[in-house]
């Protein structure tokens, strides 16, 4: 098989997991499910996986590092025509909408997943995590280091705040304020930034 093939169905099998694990949960659903949902055979999901759980695992690490590389373009797409880090920061956080409304799913398990302990890849989850808080940390410490945003910010903390914000306030707004438009979610985060992480309430 192709390189390009077996990616081709790798997505394929990301796409069917993360659709029926989000439905049924992870423990109750089948390889035999996952093959089926992807038009593939059963024996195609061991060509590429060793299990269930390294197909899961694997899941995990793609799809977080597609919302690391979505966030790290966005901050390089503003740098590219001379904005602000507070600008980049700011289109972190259109990135980010922008993925989740792109793959809910996918983010409802993965903030699942990252209550629960009991799982072998735990560890893998809070590495792909902590790779995907460090780019939008990268941009705080730069704002920082050019008088952007007070020296006095944790940046460690106010990264993951930032992150897990627009995870959460995504969430919601798909689960239950749909009616609104990427750009109003936008615009009310985007606010919260720059009011109250940059102390400027001028900005909009």
């Amino acid at each position: 098989m192709t390189t390009a093939r077996r990616q081709a169905t790798r997505q394929k099998l990301y796409e069917a997991a993360v659709t029926l694990i989000a439905e049924q949960g992870f423990s109750a659903t089948t390889v035999e499910e996952i093959a089926e949902r992807a038009g593939v055979a059963k024996g195609t999901v061991y060509y590429n996986f060793a299990s269930k759980n390294e197909l899961f695992e694997q899941l995990l690490q793609h799809g977080v590092g597609l919302l690391t590389v979505s966030l790290r373009d966005a901050a390089d797409e503003v740098a590219a025509r001379g904005g602000t880090r507070v600008d980049a920061l700011d289109a972190q956080i259109r990135a980010g909408l922008a993925f989740i409304a792109r793959y809910p799913s996918f983010t409802q398990l993965y903030v699942a997943e990252l209550w629960r302990t009991n799982r072998a890849w735990q560890d893998t989850l809070m590495l792909v995590r902590q790779e995907a808080v460090a780019v939008v940390e990268k941009v705080l410490r730069e704002a920082v280091d050019n008088g952007e945003l007070s020296d006095e910010i944790d940046v460690p903390l106010t990264a993951s705040a930032l992150f897990g914000m627009v995870l959460v306030a995504a969430l919601d707004w798909q689960a239950f304020q749909s009616h609104r438009s990427i750009d109003d979610v936008h615009s009310a985060l985007s606010r919260l930034l720059q009011g109250r992480v940059s102390g400027d309430s001028r900005r909009t």
